[in-house]
């Protein structure tokens, strides 16, 4: 004879800590999150996705909005833009006639800012913070991340890393205009252009906000990767999306601490009077006491960060494309180990390339002729995902909707 247990949800939540799905609950009694432990400070991944989502959106409507304003004057330059006026003040200057333009630092200032806010804040924490937070658990069959409040907190320091950078929009010597790559004497001086005092000082701050907003992130999906897969679940039964976040935490992992170090020199050369970046200056006419200092000191270190950032940057791209091109042609991905060791083989390559950016800096010719054929090399690796998704596609039944067309839009960027 069967007999059926019943029992007291209430009672039971209140009796045992847990309800009858086995969620915990705070001292005993039915848990009631509040707004704040929600959708504030939430250490849910996937809240915390739709955090660095509706952030990243936020400073890419941002971002093109200086660049309509510097595209404005630099596509029309006669025309008047003294309509601007009462939105950005001092910055647009009218002249006898009436006719108004972009003030020329704050025009330099623009587009360092767009640049700046596109490249960390809306591709690198937009793209891999949103997609690597939802999808991580959810495709390795983890509960959560392996630090659910480090995942908090690298939610916080880049928004934090965004506030710092948005308040210099509003200094009143203006945000920094040096470039968004920052490259000395401009950003080692502060005295070199107005944007190079206060406004350089918080791009800096900021900057370092969202390294360690980098830091704590990858290492939570490196941690989660390795520790948390569900059973059975090896590596090479991993989703290609996951290989992709993975091989991206671990480049920004080991490259944006060396953008750190840049940064932490250039203060040096600020505040302190040290001379790493900084070598027979004159300003006005008078020479400065700096000596013995080079500015491709700096580059070498900002770019051994740039070129992983590319990469940083399109791998969960591609990551993301293969598994919906897989999905919507129904069938596996061609190729699985081959896709696996090209994300590898991008890694890797990613960081020995870094001076390609650096030929009309003087660089020994001899030691360029290695980073030309690095540089050839990386193509490889980026031509096989480029076949396999094309070998994936062929002879698959395919489902042509927007999600796949969507693809076929990274699909042409992709392409070495």
């Amino acid at each position: 004879m069967a007999y059926v247990l019943e029992y007291d949800e209430d009672l039971l939540i209140e009796e045992q800590g847990f309800d009858d799905h086995f969620h915990e609950h705070h001292h005993g009694d039915k848990y009631q999150s509040s707004f704040i432990n929600t959708y504030i400070f939430s250490m849910d991944h996937k809240m915390i996705a739709k955090q660095f989502l509706i952030t990243g959106i936020f400073w890419a409507i941002i971002g093109a909005a200086m660049s309509i304003i510097f595209r404005l004057q630099l596509g029309f330059p006669e025309e008047n833009l003294a309509w601007l006026q009462p939105l950005l003040g001092k910055w647009i200057t009218v002249n006898d006639a009436g006719i108004g333009t972009l003030d020329p630092q704050f025009y330099y200032a623009l587009v360092t800012m767009h640049g700046t806010i596109l490249v960390f804040f809306v591709l690198t924490a937009g793209l891999s913070g949103t997609f690597s937070n939802l999808l991580i658990p959810l495709q390795l069959g983890a509960r959560d991340m392996a630090s659910p409040m480090l995942n908090m907190l690298s939610y916080w320091f880049f928004f934090m890393a965004g506030l710092v950078m948005f308040l210099s929009l509003f200094l009143s010597t203006g945000p920094f205009s040096g470039g968004w790559t920052g490259y000395p004497p401009l950003s080692a001086l502060p005295q070199a252009s107005s944007g190079s005092a206060a406004g350089m000082t918080m791009w800096i701050v900021s900057l370092v906000l969202f390294v360690v907003s980098v830091l704590l992130g990858g290492i939570n999906y490196i941690t989660t990767v390795l520790n948390l897969r569900t059973k059975g679940m090896t590596m090479w039964r991993m989703p290609l999306t996951i290989w992709a976040f993975f091989v991206t935490a671990i480049l920004g992992l080991l490259s944006f601490p060396v953008l750190a170090s840049a940064f932490f020199l250039m203060m040096c050369d600020r505040g302190l009077g040290t001379s790493f970046y900084l070598s027979e200056i004159f300003i006005g006419g008078a020479p400065l006491d700096n000596v013995g200092g080079s500015p491709i000191l700096y580059q070498h270190l900002f770019w051994f960060l740039g070129h992983p950032e590319v990469y940083i940057i399109i791998l969960p791209a591609m990551g993301l494309v293969s598994e919906v091109m897989s999905v919507h042609a129904r069938k596996p991905i061609f190729g699985y180990k081959a896709m696996v060791f090209s994300i590898l083989a991008i890694g890797f390559l990613s960081f020995i390339v870094w001076a390609h950016h650096m030929f009309m800096s003087g660089v020994n010719p001899f030691i360029a002729n290695f980073f030309v054929i690095f540089t050839l090399i990386i193509a490889v690796p980026s031509a096989v995902k480029v076949f396999n998704w094309i070998t994936t596609l062929y002879g698959g039944n395919i489902r042509l909707n927007h999600n796949l067309k969507k693809c076929g839009l990274i699909f042409c960027k992709c392409q070495p």
